[in-house]
């Protein structure tokens, strides 16, 4: 009986690191594209995402997570590296990882470095959607990250079906282009790259893993199979509601950069691409729903730490703006969603404390008992699995940076961006009463001392974060 006691003891007593290490949990890593907050379980009142959600039943719901540039390129490389831009030299959608930093040790490198089998399915570095999905190639991937990889051959925008260009005024590759396709799940690219993780499950299921499954949808072109525009009705479609005159009081260098006038999106074609974007949500949720299932029928569950995020947030109309490369909260916030089967305790709840995308690599290797190398700038969001409530967590500034020398930053009450590296305009936001950002207070003298704070805090932030002005000049 003592030595029963002893056992049980020692077993209650064993670090979650030394746990870990022996059990070796899989890793499995869901990404969508160009996805804003539209997530039912993150309180949308439209879109429907039942798969999404119950996997955040399973885990705990990051309500205030931001990237670090909102672009695909620059996103994915700051998630993988646990590195801010300035650090990795990835300013956008150009430009090479491992030519900025060829010893770097990639999240998935490092699993890969401590006895697991790495995949990659579609898209998680950047590519160029749609052009890359119809040739079936990764041309920005980083073959160091990974054992196998599946690239994903889809017909996108040619896909049978209505096709109905909602920003008919935008003649570039990013136009909102949305078809109701006639053919299966199966025959569109997120369909397919559930199948190809589906596959890796199977063959990988009895060896410790870690799997990127990147999904393209919502990022355009608007494709889904019918039944997905089904699930809406169009007319109900609710767009963003912003005053007149929003943008007046913005920098004059951003200001009209990718604004209403530029797609010719009339308030009726509005709501058609809205139902677009909303049906290409749930075909996506439809999706990772698969792989999940995959999970639980090979006996995987227990043992495998989910993750879904998208690489950066999305206007759809938020300040008569569309897309991406903005610094209002609607671009900076992604969803984002953890699941570890064995802290079951917190699972179903919300955190709202400011986290960002750069803490999810020493987050994920802690909860293997890995160690993250010294260079990463990310912090481990353990104490917040734990207690989604916890006042030990001490992050209070999320940095997000943007074309046109645009930097910002998020506190927990307020938000600072300037543009020019802070020679082209300054916005400030009072976020707790003005949470949409209509009212720029930076010219506002009253606002003079807390813009003057704000602004030193934003420059010792992009030094800590990589910034050297010798090599990142305005252009």
């Amino acid at each position: 009986m003592k030595y029963l006691i002893s056992l049980i003891l020692a077993a209650i007593c064993v670090p979650q690191s030394s746990w870990a290490e022996d059990r070796k949990p899989n890793v499995l890593l869901l990404m969508s594209d160009d996805l804003n907050t539209a997530l039912s379980g993150f309180g949308h009142p439209q879109c429907k995402t039942p798969r999404l959600d119950a996997l955040a039943r399973r885990g705990v719901r990051f309500e205030n997570m931001h990237c670090q540039y909102p672009v695909c390129g620059a996103s994915r490389a700051s998630l993988m590296t646990g590195l801010y831009p300035y650090t990795n030299g990835m300013l956008g959608n150009s430009g090479n990882l491992r030519e900025n930093l060829p010893d770097v040790v990639t999240l998935s490198q490092l699993f890969r470095h401590n006895g697991y089998r790495a995949g990659r399915v579609s898209k998680i570095y950047h590519m160029g959607i749609p052009f890359e999905i119809i040739a079936g190639t990764a041309d920005h991937d980083d073959a160091p990250s990974w054992d196998e990889t599946v690239n994903i051959k889809a017909p996108e925008q040619n896909a049978p079906g209505k096709k109905t260009e909602w920003s008919p005024k935008d003649k570039g590759s990013q136009t909102f282009t949305g078809v109701e396709a006639s053919t299966g799940d199966l025959k569109h690219a997120d369909g397919m790259a559930a199948d190809a993780a589906i596959e890796f499950l199977k063959r990988n299921k009895d060896k410790p893993f870690f799997l990127g499954c990147g999904f393209v949808r919502p990022h355009v072109p608007l494709v889904a199979p019918s039944k997905y525009f089904d699930l809406y009705d169009r007319d109900a479609m609710v767009a963003p509601k912003v005053p007149e005159g929003d943008l007046d009081d913005v920098p004059k260098i951003i200001r009209d950069y990718k604004s209403m006038g530029r797609y010719g999106v009339t308030p009726e074609l509005h709501k058609g691409l809205l139902e677009a974007y909303y049906a290409s949500v749930s075909y996506m949720d439809a999706q990772v729903g698969r792989v999940l299932d995959a999970l639980d029928e090979l006996g995987l569950r227990e043992n495998t730490i989910v993750i879904f995020s998208s690489d950066h947030g999305y206007l759809l109309g938020h300040h008569n703006k569309f897309q991406k490369q903005h610094l209002f909260e609607e671009s900076t916030r992604v969803p984002f969603i953890l699941s570890v089967p064995w802290m079951s305790d917190s699972h179903g709840t919300a955190s709202g404390h400011l986290t960002e995308l750069v803490d999810l690599y020493p987050t994920v290797a802690r909860l293997a008992g890995l160690t993250p190398p010294a260079s990463i700038q990310g912090q481990s969001l353990l104490p917040v699995l734990k207690d989604p409530s916890t006042k030990s967590w001490t992050k209070n500034l999320a940095f997000t940076i943007s074309r046109s020398g645009g930097e910002s930053i998020r506190t927990p009450d307020w938000r600072f961006t300037h543009w020019g590296f802070g020679t082209k305009g300054d916005e400030l936001y009072d976020r707790k009463n003005d949470p949409s950002e209509f009212t720029n207070l930076a010219k506002n003298p009253k606002y003079a001392d807390r813009l003057k704070q704000l602004k030193a805090r934003l420059k010792a932030k992009r030094k800590e974060a990589g910034y050297d002005p010798k090599r990142y000049k305005l252009k």
